[in-house]
């Protein structure tokens, strides 16, 4: 069994055209920063885009990979 780091779940996981968020993040994978993850992986040229979107009262990101080929 291939054991992959957190960075390595996230892009995975958009890879395969799912959206993530903080809570999915944390739930999926026990990852408390997905920002920065989520710089990093743009800082390494992935096109990630981010959209605020806002539950009840709460505002949250919702990340998604671009151009997927």
């Amino acid at each position: 069994m291939e054991i992959r780091t957190q960075k390595q779940n996230i892009l995975k996981h958009l890879q395969d055209g799912s959206s993530i968020t903080p809570l999915t993040a944390l739930e999926s994978y026990g990852c408390f920063r997905l920002a920065a993850i989520v710089f990093d992986l743009k800082k390494e040229g992935w096109n990630i885009k981010t959209n605020i979107t806002k539950n009840s009262k709460k505002k949250f990101a919702v990340y998604n990979l671009d151009n997927l080929d």
